[in-house]
C-alpha cells in the first residue's frame, strides 16, 4: 500500500503530521486522543481512516481551525506541498491571524531591561505558545 496514493484512505494522525499541523506523529496522536480533532462533527480516533472531502475541526495552540481535506498523503514534505492537502475556511484564517497578532503583542519586549517579574511573565507566555 502506497501512502501517497490519493485513493487509499490514510490514518488521521498520520495525515495531521504530513499536513504539518503537528511537528511529530506522537503529538498528532495525543491531540486526537485528547479530543482536539473532530471529523465531520464527530469525535475521531487516531486510527480513523481519513478520506478526501471530509471536514476537520482542529483545536491547535488555542485556536480552532476548520479544514476541508483536499488530498491525502502519509509522507511529510515541504510546507508548500502540505498546504495543497487542505483548504482552510476564511473564518479560521482570520482567527489564526488574530491569535498570532495577540501573541506578538504579548511578547513585545519593554524598552528597559526586564525585571524578575517581567522575565517570569515572558517565560510563562513563551511556554504557553509551544
Amino acid at each position: 500500500m502506497d501512502a501517497s496514493d490519493e485513493s487509499v484512505p490514510i490514518r488521521l494522525d498520520r495525515w495531521l503530521w504530513a499536513a504539518r499541523f503537528y511537528k511529530t506523529r506522537p503529538r498528532a496522536t495525543a491531540a486526537v486522543k485528547a479530543g482536539h480533532v473532530r471529523v465531520d462533527d464527530s469525535v475521531a480516533r487516531a486510527g480513523r481512516r481519513l478520506r478526501g472531502g471530509e471536514r476537520l475541526i482542529i483545536r491547535c495552540e488555542g485556536v480552532q481551525r476548520e479544514i476541508l481535506v483536499l488530498g491525502l498523503s502519509g509522507r511529510r514534505g515541504p510546507a508548500a506541498v502540505a498546504r495543497l492537502l487542505y483548504r482552510e475556511s476564511a473564518a479560521s484564517l482570520a482567527a489564526v491571524a488574530a491569535a498570532r497578532d495577540q501573541h506578538r503583542q504579548e511578547l513585545r519586549m519593554p524598552r528597559s531591561r526586564p525585571g524578575r517579574r517581567d522575565r517570569r511573565l515572558l517565560a510563562k507566555l513563551k511556554r504557553r505558545g509551544d
